[in-house]
């Protein structure tokens, strides 16, 4: 047994969870048909109703709220709100604001994320984010998203992830629209940095007091051999690429190469109110010639070290702990936006939330300014093209009948957001 190890006054505790993940039946985004097409989920599986949210977010957020959390960061449905473009459904409009008072009710802070990888489909059928047009669409949909809810929120997240929807959509072609060019990779991700950028602006403009930042996914490159030059080099720039140019360019303004020629968007620099980071795993990377395809990189996990299933990268706690150190420089508030892990049997989550928590609390004592803390996730929900294959949640799903049940690694939880502490006996 350990010593209590408390977070600071006012911390927030909450989970994250994604529209098209929990709500069921979005059926006018980019994922509902694409899921249909056999081969592109792991297990042959669609969102269908998901977690019922649409009908019960009320349940689950009833129960997150019993748990002891005093947060929830969620996403707000594009192709809901916007079916056809320039038309709006004010009942779906109506229905978040209806969730987002019964957080307040609750006791709840909402976080809310505006895009989180789905499109509507008229939006995929004119180019999606390859095409330039996306950005007053996504000004004009941001505007009546805040309009509407900014008198009940203040804390929002322009784009989830965009490295990984960039990559993952046109790098390695497993997400629609299911492209293969490093071109497009860095022209969708430069097309959602100035999406950001002027979200950020409109955020502002409707909101002043506004807190407004993203949800940018970390992961820890470190070279296998760190005597190994190629190996350092390597791991060097999977870092840049995929953990520095894009945050770059939103603190800087600096459209580095290869996003840009290095030009700088004054209107661009210091548009994060707040460092948001979703961090999960690491990777060890070594040089390797007959890889030019993935910049001449191998990723794996350390030998021995426990994983995640299939490529799921290596649970790495100490890497929490050095990415939040990393940030402090930009001296802005910083949000654990996502942390958790596939686990089927729930064997390992407990295990992997407290360790994590632990490295968090030794950043918070050193001086980094975090102000809370979101696990992914709150229930079971479809993971993307693993389908159901994998679960994160601390609250078990059973697909078929929508029932509930807690897992240990909930209560685990539940503890820690009551004490606002990590209590000694689970150290």
């Amino acid at each position: 047994m350990g010593k209590e190890l408390r977070f600071p006054p006012g911390f927030l505790w909450g989970t994250a969870t994604s529209s098209h993940q929990v709500e069921g039946y979005n059926c006018n985004n980019d994922w509902w048909e694409w899921e249909r097409e056999p081969g592109h989920i792991r297990d042959g599986s669609t969102s269908g109703a998901a977690c019922d949210w649409w009908n019960r977010a009320e349940e689950d957020l009833k129960t997150a709220a019993e748990m002891g959390q005093n947060a929830h960061r969620f996403s707000v449905e594009w192709s809901r709100i916007e079916p056809q473009e320039g038309e709006w459904d004010e009942k779906a409009l109506a229905r978040y604001r209806r969730m987002v008072e019964f957080m307040h009710q609750v006791g709840l802070k909402p976080m809310i994320t505006l895009h989180h990888f789905t499109n509507p489909r008229w939006l995929a059928e004119k180019g999606g984010w390859e095409n330039r047009e996306v950005l007053p669409r996504f000004e004009r949909y941001v505007a009546k998203v805040v309009e509407t809810l900014g008198d009940l929120c203040d804390l929002w997240c322009t784009i989830n992830e965009p490295n990984v929807y960039a990559y993952q959509s046109y790098g390695a072609g497993i997400w629609p629209p299911q492209k293969h060019s490093l071109r497009l990779v860095f022209r969708v991700l430069r097309n959602m940095a100035e999406a950001h950028t002027i979200a950020y602006h409109t955020i502002h403009r409707l909101q002043p007091e506004a807190q407004v930042g993203l949800a940018y996914n970390m992961r820890i490159f470190d070279p296998a051999n760190p005597s190994s030059p190629l190996d350092r080099s390597i791991a060097k720039l999977l870092d840049y690429l995929f953990n520095r140019l894009f945050l770059k360019a939103v603190t800087e303004g600096k459209l580095a190469f290869p996003l840009g020629q290095g030009e700088v968007i004054e209107k661009m620099a210091d548009t994060v109110d707040f460092s948001g980071v979703n961090y999960y795993v690491r990777d060890l990377v070594a040089f390797d010639i007959t890889r030019p395809g993935s910049f001449f990189a191998r990723r794996f996990a350390t030998p021995g070290a426990e994983k995640g299933p299939g490529d799921w990268g290596e649970f790495y706690p100490e890497g929490l702990y050095r990415l939040v150190r990393q940030l402090t420089v930009y001296g802005k508030p910083i949000y654990i936006t996502e942390n958790g892990c596939p686990d089927n049997t729930d064997e390992k989550r407990p295990r992997f939330l407290i360790n994590h928590l632990v490295a968090l609390w030794r950043a918070i004592q050193e001086g980094a300014p975090v102000k809370g803390y979101f696990f992914w996730t709150l229930v079971d929900n479809f993971e993307w093209a693993e389908g159901w294959s994998r679960r994160f949640g601390l609250i078990a799903l059973d697909v078929k009948t929508q029932r509930r049940t807690m897992r240990y690694s909930g209560e685990i939880y539940a503890r820690i957001c009551k004490a606002n502490a990590i209590p000694g006996e689970v150290l």
